[in-house]
């Protein structure tokens, strides 16, 4: 498909319409931010398939992603394509503010980074032997396990390929992971001091999901049907495995959501721990929201399978987490219910460089300059998360001022990287 065949309607104030021949609309909020043509292009070809619901809804971190861009809004009537869901299974965001104030806080923050670190798991390390016996997490991380033991044996029971075993799902409970998950203690307006994680569902999720975008694909191959991308492969209701990837799939976001609380637990205990902070409650409203997921909702009288790759659920009232990055900051705000969205906002800013790129054009020098604020990592191995990678979060919420209600902006003085 030739790109410059598409017709741009910017006539509403919110968002760009982009209309191409035969396709469904496509309703961009990413007036004041770069939506780049290699994204685009996915967006046209997700445009093209025929059971898409009213019109794709696109969020202003919207960038090129695995078949299907992410910060996308996907509509679909019975049927779902496991790649725009993803393999990161319910990865989102949990946010808490605590009793503590600024001046609470020591000057030298690096001890509180260190407690984080040796309390949660990073990167590709996991619990392997060591939640055992009295280690703090072995009781948190059993109950979550508990209440997820039993519909995993049915899932794999059923899809063995799915099981890396060595009981790695349970010691991946209360583990970050890698990429662009993150550890955070930050500032509001008013100085009270907020905890903030993101992550999903681990290694679990990854294989759920892969195994499922492969078994589309066949079923693509066994009745001859032909796509512009063959990570646009789908399941439709009825057919063979629809159903088991549902029961997985939302297995894996509740494993997700479990995650990040036995993270937060984790992080708080340990932060009580170092004895270099006075006493203080982390007992209000705890945010946790998925941003890659998929669920059932009811949009323009339908009732429909919504897919939000890299974006929020932001239904009237609805509290959410957009953050930024490392650096940046982040936001905490209220859905508007804009029904034109499916009710969405975007789940971050949204990456203008690849991983690769970003290694290649950041310097150390840059990624010091734009991180010395924040106690972070300021080594080579981080520079595909540094600010200078992403799009500036300003403008990506100036973007959706339709779609969200700002309740606190949230600065950065400590990050932990996966």
């Amino acid at each position: 498909m030739n790109i410059e065949k598409i017709h741009l309607d910017s006539s509403n104030e919110d968002y760009e319409l982009i209309k191409t021949k035969e396709r469904k609309p496509i309703k961009a909020w990413v007036k004041g931010v770069t939506l780049e043509s290699s994204a685009l292009q996915q967006l046209i070809n997700l445009a093209s398939m025929p059971f898409i619901h009213k019109h794709i809804a696109v969020m202003p971190d919207a960038h090129m992603g695995k078949g299907t861009t992410v910060g996308t809004v996907i509509p679909t009537f019975k049927a779902i394509i496991p790649a725009a869901v993803g393999v990161d299974l319910g990865c989102g965001m949990i946010a808490i503010a605590t009793s503590l104030k600024a001046t609470d806080l020591p000057d030298d923050l690096k001890a509180l980074r260190n407690a984080i670190e040796n309390a949660v798991p990073v990167g590709a390390a996991f619990w392997r032997n060591d939640l055992a016996g009295n280690h703090p997490a072995q009781k948190p991380v059993n109950q979550a396990w508990a209440s997820l033991s039993d519909r995993w044996e049915i899932i794999a029971d059923k899809h063995p390929q799915v099981d890396s075993g060595q009981n790695r799902n349970r010691l991946q409970l209360g583990t970050l992971g890698s990429g662009n998950h993150f550890i955070e203690i930050l500032l509001d307006g008013a100085d009270n001091v907020w905890f903030m994680l993101h992550s999903g569902s681990r290694g679990a999720g990854n294989r759920i999901g892969t195994y499922f975008i492969d078994l589309a694909r066949k079923e693509m191959a066994k009745n001859q049907i032909h796509l512009p991308d063959q990570d646009l492969a789908y399941l439709s209701e009825g057919a063979l495995h629809f159903d088991d990837y549902l029961f997985a799939v939302q297995w894996a976001q509740d494993y997700a959501h479990l995650n990040r609380q036995v993270m937060m637990g984790q992080v708080i205990a340990a932060l009580k721990g170092t004895g270099l902070l006075p006493e203080f409650t982390a007992e209000g409203q705890v945010i946790n929201c998925h941003h890659n997921y998929v669920t059932r909702e009811i949009h323009f009288g339908e009732d429909i399978w919504v897919t939000r790759k890299g974006a929020v659920r932001a239904q009237l009232g609805d509290w959410g987490i957009i953050p930024g990055s490392m650096g940046v900051g982040s936001y905490i705000v209220k859905g508007k219910g804009n029904e034109q969205s499916f009710n969405s906002c975007s789940h971050g800013a949204g990456r203008t460089m690849s991983r690769t790129q970003a290694k290649k054009k950041i310097s150390l020098e840059r990624h010091a300059q734009d991180t010395a604020h924040v106690e972070c990592r300021k080594d080579e191995g981080i520079l595909d998360e540094s600010p200078g990678a992403y799009k500036p979060l300003d403008a990506v919420m100036a973007a959706q001022a339709s779609l969200v209600e700002i309740v606190h902006k949230l600065r950065p003085l400590v990050c932990v990287k996966g």
